[in-house]
């Protein structure tokens, strides 16, 4: 039997397991869930998923030019980088409550 101000280890559990399924959800719904990145005013965009993964690349045929490849692949790294940071927003914004969450458990030290 938990003294007073200790938790219930039963308590525990339950919260634990919700927690749980909470997150398995929002890693689910992250994977779905798909934002946009672009470079050079939109002549190069990325999509991404809210856990990451590329899922297209678009470039606008204004931004190919055959003596100039590199500023081409210049704007593709930074409409990916762009969606990725779109993605680790989301990732933030959807998770950050759940991983926060532990110390709301009632265990010392968290």
């Amino acid at each position: 039997m938990p003294g007073p101000g200790q938790p219930n280890m039963q308590q525990l559990m339950k919260q634990a397991q919700k927690m749980q399924q909470q997150l398995v959800e929002a890693q689910a719904k992250l994977a779905e869930t798909e934002v946009e990145g672009s470079a050079g005013g939109g002549l190069v965009s990325a999509t991404v998923t809210g856990s990451g993964e590329v899922l297209r690349l678009k470039i606008d045929p204004r931004a190919v030019d055959p003596d100039d490849v590199e500023s081409l692949e210049d704007l593709v790294v930074a409409a990916i980088r762009d969606a990725a940071a779109k993605a680790q927003e989301l990732q933030a914004s959807t998770m950050g409550p759940l991983a926060g969450g532990l110390g709301g458990l009632g265990l010392p030290g968290m």
